[in-house]
């Protein structure tokens, strides 16, 4: 099965300040990923409120990019209502999280060697070569991937870090709805694998 590169956000931001990662972790990932986990393995400042901000939002600005692309591109009508779903989910989040910042007077500040921007278009360029039914199998692994890495993250290294409480609620009350689109992409995936 080829694989689309690892999510860039859940290696490339999500992971910065993070300590080196088992090597059995990431066993299982294409070399291509094992070169961004390499990237990500150097230590960089504890996180603050303001890259916490930035990587939230590069996250949801991410997901919606490749849910957009599903919601053209997709073969299947169920990709395209995903990839729709999703987008309009994450634009949601992300403009809530921006309103909050601003509130806050946080001013989002990506972590130092970000290359958030870089990965994502490594990415859209791999699902962008695809098509068909081999389009909707990627998009779904990735969206798998991609949310597996955002809800470890979130509950490993960003809630932890956290200062700020009402940004702390508001990454805990978005965090289901993570959950569900694991689950949602999980189960679009299972089916067009059994329907093979």
């Amino acid at each position: 099965m080829n694989r689309i590169l690892f999510p860039l956000v859940a290696v490339s931001l999500i992971t910065a300040g993070v300590a080196a990662h088992p090597a059995d972790a990431v066993a299982h990932i294409s070399p291509s990923a094992r070169i961004t986990l390499d990237v990500t393995r150097v230590a960089t400042p504890a996180l603050d409120d303001a890259t916490i901000v930035a990587i939230f939002d590069a996250a949801n600005t991410a997901d919606i990019e490749t849910g957009d692309l599903a919601a053209q591109k997709g073969h299947s009508q169920k990709v395209r209502d995903l990839g729709r779903s999703f987008a309009a989910a994450h634009r949601a989040v992300r403009q809530h999280g921006r309103d909050l910042a601003k509130k806050l007077g946080v001013t989002p500040t990506p972590p130092a060697n970000d290359n958030s921007a870089e990965m994502q278009a490594k990415v859209m360029k791999e699902l962008r070569s695809k098509s068909g039914a081999d389009f909707d199998r990627a998009y779904l692994q990735h969206e798998v991937a991609f949310h597996q890495a955002v809800i470890d993250a979130v509950t490993k290294t960003l809630l932890p870090a956290i200062q700020n409480q009402e940004l702390k609620t508001f990454v805990t009350n978005v965090a289901p709805a993570f959950q569900a689109h694991l689950a949602e992409a999980q189960k679009l995936l299972d089916e067009q694998t059994k329907g093979k």
